[in-house]
């Protein structure tokens, strides 16, 4: 047996695709994004699922604003600003669904939009 051939029985189990950031970022997005489809489909008549929903798509929205509000952030100042306002609009509109007032439609655009930006950095 090689050097070769022992360095890759030894240290070839142990590798373990790391994981970005940004491919994080895209998971929960998209696992959340399903989730609020789901819930607002015309056939879904669970109202609790859809405000579950919503209270994880807001979580996730809060975390991203203070993410860019933190001076640590190496993101562009005009991207963190429009990030914070999506924020703020996912937060007031996420209300007037809640209320029955809105359609969720807004939200699964805004979250479908950040999905391709955040695919388009894994390419």
């Amino acid at each position: 047996m090689n050097a070769l051939s022992q360095a890759q029985r030894a240290y070839g189990a142990t590798s373990v695709a790391t994981r970005t950031d940004r491919s994080v970022e895209y998971e929960a997005v998209a696992r959340i994004t399903s989730r609020l489809r789901r819930a607002s489909n015309p056939g879904a008549e669970d109202f609790n699922a859809l405000a579950e929903a919503l209270h994880d798509n807001q979580k996730l929205w809060t975390i991203f604003a203070t993410d860019v509000a933190d001076d640590a952030n190496p993101l562009p100042n005009e991207l963190k600003a429009r990030v914070f306002y999506l924020a703020e609009f996912t937060s007031q509109h996420t209300r007037k669904i809640l209320k029955r007032e809105a359609s969720v439609t807004p939200l699964l655009d805004i979250n479908t939009a950040v999905l391709r930006g955040l695919g388009k950095g894994a390419e």
